[in-house]
Order: structure tokens, then C-alpha cells, then sequence
């Protein structure tokens, strides 16, 4: 009897010890978040500059009666051009267009070309009170120092708005601006001083011949980039540029708000077993669905095609960002999020359009990348795994100013055929590295 109890004592010791906790094995199946971020940084114009030198010269500087500034610029589809050149017989008024600025495209999408003139209109900054112009003082042509004169604390108007008592020049009776388009995203636009020295004569029977200053120019979709009608200068360098003609601030102000943003499209995930669900590397797209994605940030069909692919175990689109209502693409700071649940030797594989683009996507490798390692779910940052490829659909054209890339096409699908492979990108055009637009994490429960 003691000895069957003896047994019975030492199996149940054994029991006990194969069923510690930190010994339990380890679950069939785990649940997985992926977060997708984009990361980009958002920028208020795609390219900008100053203008300086007037045409023939080798130095900066203003630009008389018969001088002319010329400046080249890049554009996508629906956007255009603002710029400010001071006219210097002033306290503080400068030409520009209106605050939305010029279209540099007709409503077809066709560049612009010719002379722009009749959408220009004088500024008062709203900076300095205003002299009798050609007269003044404290204007530029003779004021002892730059930034003198009397603050006003106003707001921009069209000078046609401001009751100073004073007259002035019709607008093309001192300037004229004209678009010469060189291709379908360029432009050289020619700012003209076509004034004389009967163009403004003073109250005291002076001729006063009117310069043009050096100025600053941006290329947007912003409905107001360098000001707002009705509101005080923003301190961008316009106050520098009205009263002094010193492009100089601007010019310091523009770089660091210039540039492409960078946006991510609704995509499509696979959780497989082995295989290549969505692309095989250096083959040309299955036609299952990644090229609407490529091309057109639709992953409908991918997400239907891979519901039934043989190896793939669970699948989905995510096309709701974080704190949405509805399915849209993130720009910088939004989020997409999806979750799924997967075994050992299982696969992840994803894809989402880098939109600034023809048929760019950011992807895994082929493969996929494992969601288990060492019998641990995956967990972390995945952005190291991802890359930048081609999808070899449709010829590229620069990124974020291509006429037939998606924010910019006439429809979906509109660009010319390529008939290449997916493939990592490797074209003439400069990217940015995948760290400053897409971070990809899991988490695993």
C-alpha cells in the first residue's frame, strides 16, 4: 500500500513540474496588429525659387525700363504659380498674382503659354505707410537705410482697396508676365519691365522711372501660399520683398516648405505558406490585381484574388485610415491598421502605392517575411523589410509631377504600357529613401 502511494505522490510531482507555467507550451496560433505610417514630411509648395539677375547680366539687381527676369519652373497638373516683385517707386506695394495665384494648366491639362498680364494686380503689404510714390522719402530708391519707414500694421490689399489719396500705374503699363511652356511639366516664365520714364510723373513734374525688384516664386495647390487678402503679412519674406525689394529672406524662408508629399495608397495583405502571393521579382505582374494597386491605389481585386490563391491563408485590404469614417489614402502623420491571426510557418506579405508615382509600391520581399521566429511571434519595427519596386506596368515619369500618375491622370489607367517586370525601382528619377515615407510595425498577442 505505501508503495502504490509512493507512485501515485511522485506522479502526481511529475505532473506538476511538465505543467509550470514558463513551461506550458507555446499556442497553435497568435493574433498580429500591423500598423502602416506614413512618415512623410508635408510641404506647402513642390518647387520654388528667386529671381535676381535680370536676363544678359552676370549680378543681381533690380530690372529698369526694357529689362526682363526670366526663371525656369516644374509642374504637375493643377497647380500654379504665385511670385512678388516689388514695385520700387513704394513704400511697400509689390505685383503679384492673386493670392490663389495663376493655373498653369487649361482646364483640358494642357500647359499654359503666353502672356499672363491681365492676372496681375498691385499689392499694398499693408507693411509701411504709404508716400506719394516717386516722391517718397522713405521708399527704396531713397531711403537712407533698408527697413525704413513708418509701420503701418496693416493687412495685403490690392492697392485698388487702399484710400492713400495717391494714383498709380495700370498694371501693364509697368509689367508684363508671360508662360513659355518647354515641355509637359516645365515652364520658363518672363517677368518684363515694359515702363518708361513718362509712366509715372509725380505731383511735382517729376519722371520717375519705375524698377523692378528681385523676387520669390513658389509652384502649389495651396489656395493662398505666400498670403491671404484681408490679413497681415505672414513673415515669409513678402514685408522684405515690398519694401525693400531683398528676395533674400524669402529665398531662406522657401527651401525648407519645398518639396514633394509624399502619400500612401489603400493596399492588400496575404498571410501565407510559402509561395509568392502578390509578385514574384524580376516576372511580369500575375495580372491578379497588383497593378490596380501600382497604378491606381485600388486593391480590390487583389484582396478578391487572393481569397482563393492556393497557399494563402488569410487575406484583406486596408483602405480605412486610423480615425476615419471612409476608405482614402494617408498623407503624412495618417495611419492604416489591419490584424489577422497565423501559425508557425506562416508568411506575411503586403502592398501599398507610393501615389507620387506611375506603378511604384512599397512591398516585402517576394517571399514575404516570416511572422515567427524562434517560436515567437514577430514583433516590432518591420520597415527594414520593406522596399521601393516597380511593378513594370507603366512607363515613369518624374515622381510628383507626372501627367499620367494618379493625383494628376485624367482617369484610372491612363498611362502608357511598359510590359516589364516587378523589379526594385532603378530609373532616372531620385526617391526618397523608404524610412522617411512608410514605417511598418507589428505586434503580436
Amino acid at each position: 500500500m505505501k508503495g502504490l502511494l509512493k507512485l501515485l505522490l511522485m506522479a502526481i510531482f511529475v505532473i506538476a513540474v511538465a505543467c509550470r507555467p514558463e513551461e506550458m507550451p507555446k499556442p497553435v496560433t497568435q493574433e498580429f496588429t500591423v500598423t502602416i505610417e506614413n512618415v512623410a514630411s508635408a510641404f506647402m509648395f513642390s518647387n520654388s525659387g528667386v529671381f535676381n539677375t535680370p536676363v544678359g547680366a552676370e549680378m543681381p539687381s533690380p530690372i529698369g525700363p526694357g529689362g526682363a527676369f526670366e526663371f525656369d519652373i516644374k509642374a504637375g497638373k493643377g497647380e500654379k504659380l504665385s511670385f512678388a516683385t516689388m514695385f520700387a517707386q513704394s513704400n511697400d506695394l509689390f505685383y503679384g498674382p492673386d493670392e490663389s495665384g495663376i493655373d498653369l494648366f487649361t482646364a483640358e491639362g494642357e500647359p499654359r503659354s503666353g502672356d499672363v498680364t491681365d492676372e496681375i494686380i498691385l499689392w499694398d503689404a499693408g507693411t509701411e505707410v504709404n508716400q506719394e510714390p516717386g516722391e517718397g522719402d522713405q521708399q527704396a530708391p531713397r531711403q537712407e537705410n533698408p527697413g525704413d519707414g513708418t509701420d503701418e500694421n496693416g493687412n495685403v490689399l490690392p492697392i485698388s482697396m487702399v484710400d492713400d489719396g495717391y494714383s498709380y500705374p495700370e498694371v501693364e503699363e509697368v509689367i508684363q508676365v508671360t508662360l513659355i511652356p518647354a515641355s509637359d511639366i516645365t515652364f520658363k516664365v518672363r517677368i518684363e519691365n515694359v515702363s518708361n520714364e513718362m509712366t509715372l510723373v509725380t505731383s511735382m513734374g517729376n519722371n520717375a522711372l519705375i524698377p523692378l525688384s528681385p523676387g520669390g516664386w513658389v509652384v502649389h495647390t495651396n489656395p493662398a501660399p505666400l498670403f491671404t487678402t484681408g490679413e497681415p503679412e505672414r513673415g515669409n519674406g513678402l514685408e522684405e520683398i515690398a519694401e525693400d525689394g531683398n528676395a533674400g529672406p524669402m529665398g531662406e524662408f522657401l527651401p525648407d516648405k519645398t518639396g514633394i508629399t509624399n502619400i500612401l495608397s489603400p493596399g492588400a495583405f496575404a498571410v501565407h505558406t510559402g509561395g509568392k502571393p502578390i509578385y514574384d521579382e524580376d516576372t511580369p505582374d500575375y495580372g491578379e490585381g497588383l497593378e490596380a494597386i501600382a497604378e491606381d491605389g485600388m486593391p480590390g481585386m487583389l484582396a478578391n484574388s487572393l481569397m482563393s490563391k492556393v497557399g494563402v491563408n488569410e487575406s484583406g485590404a486596408f483602405t480605412t485610415p486610423l480615425g476615419a469614417d471612409s476608405p482614402s489614402p494617408i498623407g503624412p502623420g495618417g495611419s492604416y491598421q489591419f490584424s489577422f491571426t497565423a501559425r508557425q510557418g506562416q508568411r506575411l506579405s503586403l502592398v501599398t502605392m507610393y501615389v507620387q508615382s506611375n506603378d511604384l509600391i512599397y512591398a516585402f520581399p517576394d517571399r514575404g517575411i516570416a511572422l515567427f521566429e524562434n517560436g515567437e511571434g514577430l514583433s516590432g519595427d518591420l520597415t527594414g523589410h520593406i522596399s521601393l519596386y516597380d511593378a513594370g506596368t507603366e512607363i515613369n515619369e518624374e515622381p510628383g509631377f507626372g501627367p499620367n500618375q494618379a493625383p494628376r491622370q485624367s482617369a484610372p489607367n491612363t498611362g502608357p504600357d511598359e510590359n516589364g517586370n516587378v523589379r526594385p525601382v532603378d530609373d532616372e528619377y531620385s526617391y526618397p529613401v523608404v524610412e522617411e515615407v512608410i514605417k511598418v510595425t507589428v505586434t503580436s498577442n
